[in-house]
């Protein structure tokens, strides 16, 4: 993991910086299908940058959304799998921001920590705006507000939400965006959040697909640490038990994980964690 950052540095920089490193192109984003296409493809971009990237399901999400294990060589950023998949796109980047200042000597791991409570919230708020200028740089979210002419839109709900698709990010995400580039200023986002959710509220909750025995352990753990579990065990470096305790996976499903690891498959949608 070679990125760093400052706090001296201005936020959206180092968001264009990592959107930089991530590889993911403005156009790609803008025909994924679907947001579990879109979770596949921040995630991957993510762990091609040197990080392990795992999901967890037994937390609730008032409690944790995201964390980053500031280790090397490989840091590791988790994901709390109840986040519907568009909001751990904002979430793995947020974390990411996490490790790359801890990389430029700006963070501690929490134990260590000695900042105040409002110096904390100073760190948490850069690496907001950094990861929601990443998710959505400045210049794409201009040209899809002119293609949609939305550009005297007074943002409501409806209009949020189209843009938001456009992007395959939440629409909470999207007007937080939208107040950082100034197209909504904080009395219509906080207006906006009161009408959102109350919106929400009338939802019904979203049900949970299947995912077979493979597709959890590959959601859970990754495909690299998969794929490092896999290559420690043809090297006789760990053993077969070993290899299932880490994976969670009964030794009766790796043939179908090496096929899964080495096809490459992507978008499996391995929530139940």
């Amino acid at each position: 993991f070679a990125l760093n950052a400052r706090l001296s540095e201005s936020p959206i920089e180092v968001g264009a910086r990592l959107r930089a490193a991530a590889k993911i192109a403005v156009d790609e984003q803008r025909d994924w299908p679907n947001e579990w296409r879109a979770w596949a493809a921040w995630r991957t971009a993510v762990e091609n940058l040197g990080l392990l990237v795992f999901q967890f399901g037994k937390v609730a999400l008032t409690e944790l959304r995201g964390l980053a294990l500031l280790r090397t060589p490989l840091p590791v950023v988790g994901i709390n799998s109840k986040e519907i998949p568009e909001a751990r796109c904002y979430t793995v980047l947020h974390e990411v921001v996490h490790l790359m200042l801890a990389a430029g000597h700006e963070e501690l791991p929490a134990i260590q920590e000695t900042r105040s409570g409002e110096d904390w919230d100073n760190v948490e708020r850069f690496a907001e705006i950094a990861a929601s200028h990443a998710l959505v740089p400045e210049q794409a979210l201009r040209a899809e507000i002119a293609t949609l002419g939305l550009e005297s839109s007074a943002w409501d709900i409806d209009s949020t939400r189209r843009l938001a698709r456009r992007f395959r990010i939440t629409s909470l995400a999207m007007a937080t965006r939208l107040r950082e580039s100034g197209f909504m200023n904080w009395a219509r986002y906080r207006a906006w959040r009161e009408e959102w959710d109350a919106y929400v509220a009338t939802l019904p909750k979203r049900g949970g697909g299947f995912a077979n025995p493979v597709a959890k352990a590959i959601g859970r753990n990754g495909r690299p640490f998969a794929q490092l579990m896999l290559e420690a065990l043809s090297a006789n470096r760990i053993t077969s038990v070993t290899a299932a305790r880490y994976l969670d996976l009964k030794f009766e499903h790796f043939d179908k994980l090496r096929a899964v690891v080495r096809d490459g498959v992507s978008d499996l949608r391995g929530d139940d964690c």
